[in-house]
């Protein structure tokens, strides 16, 4: 990966770490679910009438929104809110990164090579080193439920991989109309239609600020940087970047929050960095011939041919 690239996808990890601190603040008046609606909707407005419309079929616009809105960050709001600590939530999620790299070589057809698989079990070992360190003060529900997400988390990732989407900006902004009603549909049968309903009407500028921040700077730029770099590269080299997530998480507890760093967090800390580093070094030059060989190869005459090239993820950028 170009310098550059990596440099965006460390400034995506802070952007998402920091979003811990701020999921947790936005629960404090807000029902999980609601808060997960009125992200998308934010993420949606007034973006949806300025980037034109998706180039991929409607279905994986549904599905990605369904994914991606519903199931990850519905599912891991309701995981905060039943017990989940934020900082620990941030470590558990971050088994999509493995779970990506299984889902690209099982349905993509993608092949990590062993230093990039070896650096996802050294990251990955790392948040599990973490996640002993962090005490384990969760819920069996929310722990559960964070696992669900992470799960989604990978799906998405192979989703927008096989897109298509020659915008990426644009699938997120159009998918991000898909969560809001049926978000809004559960959190009634949930919490109550009343409830719902004076959460939103006396909402306050705490809440509003905090669904700013998760809909504008964690879901248009952050997601929208990741869409694109595992469009230009792959899921199993861009999926590694989010185990810096809980290192900035735990930073941004310590100095938001006043929770205290121990010395075992730290030395996980430094194993998730080894096992980022064992992946972002693989066999560059390798990968650059199999893309110049395609590149070689590419038919481009016709629409449809465009299409396939962008499934690979060739020229995606958002």
């Amino acid at each position: 990966m170009r310098f550059a690239h990596r440099m965006q996808a460390v400034l995506v990890a802070a952007l998402w770490g920091i979003n811990f601190v701020v999921i947790e603040v936005g629960l404090r008046d807000l029902p999980p679910l609601v808060l997960t609606a009125l992200r998308f909707v934010a993420a949606a407005l007034p973006l949806v009438f300025l980037v034109p419309r998706p180039t991929a079929r409607l279905r994986y616009v549904l599905g990605y929104g369904l994914v991606l809105g519903v199931l990850k960050f519905g599912v891991l709001f309701v995981a905060i809110d039943a017990g989940m600590p934020p900082g620990l939530a941030s470590l558990v999620l971050q088994t999509q990164a493995l779970v990506s790299v299984l889902l690209a070589t099982a349905f993509l057809g993608e092949r990590p090579s062993g230093t990039q698989l070896a650096g996802v079990l050294t990251g990955s070992a790392g948040i599990a080193l973490l996640a002993v360190g962090a005490g384990g003060h969760a819920t069996a529900i929310g722990f559960a439920l964070t696992l669900v997400a992470a799960g989604s988390w990978a799906l998405a990732n192979v989703l927008i991989r096989t897109s298509g989407e020659t915008r990426p900006l644009s699938l997120l902004v159009w998918s991000s109309l898909v969560p809001p009603l049926p978000l809004l549909g559960l959190a009634g049968v949930v919490d109550g239609p009343r409830v719902v309903l004076d959460a939103i009407t006396g909402i306050s500028w705490t809440a509003v600020l905090a669904v700013g921040y998760v809909g504008y700077l964690s879901t248009i730029v952050g997601w929208g940087i990741w869409n694109r770099l595992i469009g230009t590269y792959s899921v199993s080299r861009v999926a590694p970047f989010s185990l810096l997530v809980p290192i900035f998480g735990l930073a941004a507890a310590a100095l938001l929050l006043g929770e205290p760093i121990t010395g075992t967090e730290l030395a996980a800390g430094a194993v998730v960095l080894v096992g980022l580093a064992l992946v972002v070094r693989a066999p560059a030059q390798r990968d650059a011939g199999r893309s110049e060989a395609k590149a070689a190869t590419r038919p481009l005459a016709t629409p449809s041919a465009r299409h396939r090239t962008a499934a690979r993820g060739v020229g995606e950028g958002c």
